[in-house]
């Protein structure tokens, strides 16, 4: 198990409080121990928000639950998932030195036999007296579109998930497909956070008859209709979303996006469902010959002593950075990281004032700070990779 230690020094890095960052640690070592348990690891399809964030996108949204959808014959009913959930838990507090005995699991049956809620309990590196926990969704009902997909699980902590650190997934597509049906159905805004983040920053651009197609097979055995964008402007949850904005999604990222902004790209995205609208594909920021691209594909602790992770985040939410270099400060569009023949790392990025593309010395970099102002990119964000 990491030490205490090691997410204090996280929190400074990524901006995140420490209950958030312990919590998204030990997902990551329960996901192992389901992906390694033989009566589990084929029958549950792990899906959702937490399912981007641990096996596809650095959504940087550090999610909160475990949703699964259980094929045919998998278990599901509570006296049948909790001997099992044990085993899970007991294996991989062998392997981590997380407690899990502190509170036995509950489980609980909400709509027999289709769906079953639980609570996963523990104590991690931070030693917190009081139990903290992880709510987990197991569906029956769910219709599974696509071909399940063996992802390797995100793990930017110093322990190793020992192994082949894997587990069953949907699709990309399909993560999105339903991530616009839910939309659809309760438009929260995490759901508008991730539709929005997966238009923005997934390799969906071509693919729209692809996400549509799995989208209508997805409402269609939940007999929910198709959402639109005129339906959810008029729908109940629609003045919800910008109260709750703030609320839901605050302490899940390092700096909170604006609304407006999410907003304002919801009717591109539906338009590009329906094939009115195709995103124009942006170059590559240019840089100097002999540069080599070099930025690692999932959220890492870089080990410099400026939160390098928050300028990511700002580039792929579109937020500009006020960056402190060579005594003076500047506000500037991130755009990507480069890495020399002679091995420093580079910022490169668009300074708002001239508008002159830059480059910055990674260990010259003396402050940044994520600010509320947005831009619209005018070159690729190239700190966004899918695996």
């Amino acid at each position: 198990m990491i030490t205490h230690e090691e997410i204090k020094n996280l929190v400074v890095e990524w901006n995140i409080r420490e209950d958030v960052i312990e919590k998204d640690y030990v997902i990551g070592w329960v996901l192992w121990g389901i992906g390694q348990d033989t009566d589990l690891k084929n029958k549950w399809v792990f899906k959702g928000g937490t399912a981007l964030k641990k096996c596809y996108l650095e959504t940087y949204r550090f999610s909160e639950d475990l949703d699964f959808t259980i094929l045919p014959d998998g278990p599901i009913n509570p006296q049948d998932v909790q001997p099992l959930l044990n085993r899970v838990l007991n294996h991989v507090s062998e392997e981590s030195g997380i407690n899990f005995s502190i509170k036995t699991p509950q489980l609980k049956q909400k709509d027999f036999p289709l769906y079953t809620e639980g609570r996963i309990y523990y104590q991690g590196p931070r030693r917190a007296p009081t139990p903290a926990r992880i709510k987990l969704d197991l569906n029956a009902s769910e219709k599974v579109v696509s071909h399940p997909i063996l992802k390797p699980i995100s793990h930017s902590y110093s322990d190793t998930l020992k192994g082949q650190a894997q587990v069953l997934c949907y699709s990309l597509e399909e993560v999105f497909a339903e991530k616009i049906r839910a939309m659809g159905e309760r438009g929260f805004p995490r759901d508008l956070y991730d539709i929005i983040f997966l238009f923005r920053n997934g390799p969906f651009k071509e693919k729209a008859d692809l996400v549509k197609a799995v989208l209508v097979s997805k409402c269609k055995s939940k007999g929910v209709p198709l959402p639109t964008f005129e339906n959810i402007k008029n729908s109940h949850s629609w003045n919800e979303l910008k109260m709750e904005w703030g609320n839901m999604l605050g302490h899940q990222l390092p700096k909170l996006p604006d609304f407006e902004g999410f907003l304002a790209e919801l009717p591109e995205l539906f338009n590009w469902l329906e094939k009115r609208f195709v995103p124009e594909p942006l170059a590559a920021i240019p840089v100097a010959k002999g540069k080599e691209i070099g930025w690692r594909p999932t959220l890492t602790s870089w080990g410099f002593n400026i939160p390098l992770e928050l300028i990511r985040y700002a580039a792929i939410n579109h937020l500009c950075v006020k960056l402190g270099y060579k005594g003076s400060i500047r506000i500037i569009e991130p755009y990507s990281l480069r890495r020399t023949k002679d091995n420093n790392l580079l910022l490169y990025a668009v300074r708002t004032d001239n508008r002159e593309i830059r480059a910055y010395r990674v260990d010259r970099i003396e402050s940044t700070e994520v600010t509320s102002k947005t831009f619209i990119p005018r070159f690729q964000i190239e700190f966004s990779s899918h695996n």
